[in-house]
């Protein structure tokens, strides 16, 4: 009887963790937040420095965004040169 309740125990648990697990986030969803943590510069973060950009890397953090928001404008631009260029035709 010991056994049983025992077996009837486990099995339960183990339906019980598996859904839980079911319902995170997929492989898919994981990358992109690690995307754009990265793009973030959030790779920085130490140990030490835990949740802010350490210290030693920071230059370099406020680099990175720089050029993001310098790409990202370059992108906007050609965008809307291109919508502009269409309505010309």
């Amino acid at each position: 009887m010991k056994k049983i309740a025992i077996a009837a125990l486990s099995f339960a648990v183990l339906a019980v963790s598996s859904s839980a697990f079911a319902e995170g986030k997929t492989r898919a969803q994981v990358y992109q937040e690690l995307i754009e943590a990265q793009q973030n510069g959030l790779d920085y973060v130490t140990d030490a420095s835990y949740p802010d950009v350490s210290p030693v890397f920071a230059q370099q953090v406020a680099q990175h965004k720089q050029a993001l928001a310098a790409e990202a404008a370059a992108a906007s631009r050609v965008a809307s040169s291109n919508t502009s260029a269409a309505g010309v035709n």
